[in-house]
């Protein structure tokens, strides 16, 4: 499978579709699969991959999404939980909660919801930094130096 980048827009890099949902077509279920999906009409769901989900400008899901990484140019009114990213693209309108490790969102989006920022799950054998935190709750108090 061939990755692309769209040359007029900074972003992630997708494999090229493997399905397509028309904007004519409404669904209603659950998508499970692999690979990217591009989604330009009607669904009420879930959908659940580990690879990408396009959706497109005329687009409108009322869906619980579980994917690697979402970009959106369309309406989603659900919760959005991506393992890698989610970029919001203008003219998206968002309502839900979202759960990701990045999220880019261009001006002109409109997101209604909440943001967890999870950080992108530790490679192996990568160090655990955790030790080296600091917070603010440990540091000694300041004094303050009458003038």
């Amino acid at each position: 499978m061939e990755a692309r980048r769209n040359p007029s827009k900074s972003g992630p890099i997708l494999p090229d579709e493997v399905a397509f949902v028309g904007k004519d077509v409404e669904f209603k279920g659950v998508i499970t699969y692999s690979g990217t999906v591009r989604i330009d009409g009607a669904l009420d769901g879930e959908i659940h991959t580990d690879g990408g989900l396009l959706v497109g400008p005329e687009a409108v899901l009322k869906a619980k999404v579980t994917a690697g990484t979402v970009v959106c140019q369309g309406t989603i009114h659900g919760d959005i939980q991506a393992k890698d990213q989610i970029v919001l693209r203008a003219p998206a309108v968002v309502q839900g909660s979202l759960t990701t490790p990045v999220l880019s969102m261009e001006e002109g989006v409109v997101f209604n919801g909440t943001l967890e920022m999870k950080p992108p799950a530790k490679a192996e054998g990568s160090r655990d930094l955790g030790a080296n935190v600091v917070s603010i709750a440990s540091r000694p108090p300041v004094q303050r130096l009458a003038a």
